[in-house]
């Protein structure tokens, strides 16, 4: 099946490029040219949408607000593209939701490697899960607890949908780490830690996620 990418890019030179390198690489290509039209094309064509490639500086709406209303419903994968390369603003959009984060210049292979990966990883689960009351839809990137929505970063919603995977199962924090940050991330093991803590303050009581002490945590309905 075709993969349908939303380019939102206002540098008409750079769009067409690209463009025209993601339909010949296969890629369906939708494109939006400042960010009020990326988000009206995004309320009515979301649902068909597998990956996001956003710019950051955009007319009318900025990138970082674009990403801030879809994450509000979807966690369709976003991949960031700026010409700003300070640490600061590449925090502001991964704590904002974004999956990935890429300077200008960049070159076309990196890209497209990058989507690779990010479609890879958001297209091997099809199935949605349940434990109690908490529910994760795959197919729409949602996750409900009671009924209510869940408002997930994509790094909360991916390190939920691993223990959801291995539900009853305590997993090491390593593990978790190499799952939802990759086996090259450079940081402190206590990120784990600290989704943690941020999962369990989103979802509310009761508790579905478990402290193994001297192990790593698990997920599962009864209490320990």
């Amino acid at each position: 099946m075709t993969q349908t990418i939303m380019l939102v890019e206002d540098e008409e030179s750079l769009s067409t490029y690209l463009c025209s390198e993601l339909k010949f690489e296969g890629y369906r290509v939708l494109l939006a040219e400042d960010g009020q039209a990326a988000w009206d094309d995004f309320q009515q064509k979301g649902a068909g949408i597998d990956l996001i490639l956003l710019d950051w500086m955009l007319p009318k709406l900025d990138g970082l607000e674009v990403m801030r209303r879809i994450r509000k419903t979807s966690q369709v994968p976003i991949m960031m593209m700026t010409a700003r390369d300070y640490v600061g603003d590449k925090v502001a959009g991964l704590d904002n939701g974004a999956d990935d984060y890429l300077t200008k210049p960049f070159e076309i292979e990196e890209l497209l490697a990058r989507l690779r990966v990010l479609l890879r990883r958001h297209g091997n689960t099809v199935a949605n899960y349940r434990v109690a009351d908490l529910e994760l839809d795959t197919k729409a990137r949602q996750v409900h607890r009671g009924g209510q929505l869940a408002q997930l970063t994509q790094r909360e919603y991916d390190l939920l949908l691993v223990l959801m995977q291995h539900v009853g199962t305590t997993m090491s924090r390593d593990e978790l780490l190499d799952a939802v940050w990759g086996t090259e991330f450079d940081g402190q093991v206590n990120i784990v830690d600290v989704y943690i803590r941020y999962l369990r303050q989103k979802l509310g009581g009761p508790n579905l996620i478990h402290t193994v002490r001297g192990v790593g945590y698990a997920l599962q309905a009864a209490n320990d």
